[in-house]
């Protein structure tokens, strides 16, 4: 079985019909609980696969305990875990709610740590299983106006690494999926005054990239050769510079304040 986290839309919804079209059983997981009932149904019936939605908001404190009690209780086992939920906020830290940036510490970094403690065990003992960390190309480089954001995919791919590193010749394994641009509409959303800077690509050319690289034991995926090309630049060019253009691509334009759409899951850049 599958658990999918931010499944109800984006790269969540195509990691989801993805594994349904592979025969995989899912646990869906967004706030969205109309949302996720119409996917789970969609799914269900194009492929005959049993599907359990969990309305979750990953921001609360206790949300990730309620959500492993469940799969618990329904005494399911999570060979596949996909954390994907993820959110931005906007603007320059002062102008930023402080408790917004704290839910999106908690969703972005937060949960990932806890839903790998919780299933991940589980995989090593049965010596299969995969982990897939949604990071994104933002997390080799600071990024001024996104700082929250760019900070806690950085955390996700050192952390992701580190477990590949753990689990490493065994039949588990971890990968960290580093997207650039996607089109989920997601920087529209957050007011920047210039588009993104990378590749644009669709969710499911994200993941067919990453289940793809999966099946080739690559631990960090970067899907798209130009987002591959950046993520190399930002180890090479002065961290001035990289900063520098970061802050013109993402700066805070008409909305120079805060942004957290989508607030938990339905969207991202990557």
């Amino acid at each position: 079985m599958a658990l999918i986290t931010g499944a109800s839309a984006g790269i969540g919804a195509a990691f989801a019909e993805a594994l349904a079209a592979r025969g995989f059983d899912l646990v869906l997981v967004a706030r969205s609980a109309d949302a996720l009932a119409e996917l789970g149904r969609g799914l269900a019936e194009r492929y005959g696969v049993r599907v359990r939605c969990e309305p979750t908001d990953l921001a609360d404190s206790t949300a990730v305990s309620r959500l492993i009690q469940a799969v618990s209780d329904a005494q399911l086992i999570v060979e596949f875990l996909i954390n994907n939920a993820g959110f931005a906020s906007h603007g320059p830290l002062q102008q930023i709610d402080p408790g917004l940036d704290h839910r999106q510490a908690m969703v972005n970094a937060v949960a990932v740590v806890d839903l790998c403690h919780a299933f991940l065990p589980g995989m090593v003992e049965r010596d299969r299983g995969a982990v897939i960390n949604v990071s994104s190309l933002g997390g080799f480089q600071p990024a001024p106006y996104l700082a929250v954001y760019a900070a806690t995919k950085a955390f996700t791919l050192s952390f992701s690494r580190s477990l590949a590193g753990e689990v490493a010749g065994t039949g588990v394994q971890v990968q960290a999926l580093c997207p650039g641009p996607v089109t989920t509409g997601f920087f529209d959303d957050l007011g920047t005054t210039e588009r993104a800077v990378g590749q644009t690509l669709t969710t499911e050319q994200v993941v067919a990239r990453s289940l793809r690289a999966l099946e080739r034991h690559r631990p960090v995926v970067i899907p798209g050769w130009r987002n591959a090309l950046a993520a190399q630049a930002s180890r090479f060019l002065p961290r001035r510079s990289i900063t520098a253009v970061a802050k013109r691509a993402v700066g805070p334009g008409q909305h120079a304040q805060q942004a957290a759409r989508p607030s938990v899951d339905e969207r991202r850049s990557g």
